[in-house]
């Protein structure tokens, strides 16, 4: 029994010096204002995130509007969610398909321009509280689109709107602007393995 008091003591210790340290965070962030939030790195699962946050925000009756580069040729689950469930939802495809595929710089730069058209109008709109743009990394890594102009438009996107960027990489000055930046790190992938993308999982 003495064992067993002794360990409920040491616990009660540890978490209460948790939730001191939890609530001086909570106290400490006073700010109110949208988050830019930028999900790279090598691993699965940076749209799946992206596509989380879009679902948390529409349960708040939240506005969101969701770019996606590159993807849009082939059909995926979020895509067909959205379009039967929650056609208030602006959802934009660039619709190229890889760059590897397109191998056309010119035909892919512009179809980058037109695609950032749309993004910069929602960073733009004010009733807006979720903008994602998914794979906008690769439009910068790949120069098809001007790094300080897409800059400027998140600097200057409304207060309240939050947003999240997917895509591997993206430069030292977007992760410098951006408030929270996840590193998402493959330890193994089914794929490497042989194994088809599997439906509902994948895409």
């Amino acid at each position: 029994m003495g064992e067993q008091q002794n360990t409920q003591t040491r616990h009660k210790r540890k978490m209460g010096k948790q939730k001191s340290q939890v609530d001086h965070g909570i106290a400490a962030a006073q700010q109110e204002r949208g988050v830019l939030v930028l999900l790279t790195g090598e691993g699965k699962g940076k749209s799946s995130s992206a596509f989380g946050m879009v679902m948390r925000s529409l349960g708040y009756g939240h506005k969101v509007g969701v770019v996606q580069f590159i993807k849009g040729v082939q059909l995926s689950g979020e895509e067909i969610f959205i379009r039967e469930h929650h056609p208030e939802v602006e959802l934009y495809q660039m619709a190229t398909g890889f760059t590897w595929e397109t191998q056309d710089r010119a035909g892919d730069i512009a179809a980058a321009e037109t695609t950032w058209a749309v993004a910069e109008r929602m960073l733009g709109d004010a009733s807006l509280n979720l903008v994602v743009l998914d794979e906008l990394t690769y439009m910068l890594g790949f120069k098809y689109l001007d790094e300080s102009r897409v800059l400027d438009a998140l600097v200057q996107r409304p207060a309240e709107q939050s947003v999240v960027i997917t895509g591997r990489g993206g430069g030292s000055a977007l992760q410098t602007l951006a408030d929270t930046v996840a590193e998402i790190k493959d330890i193994k992938h089914a794929y490497k393995s042989g194994i088809k993308a599997r439906l509902g999982v994948d895409f």
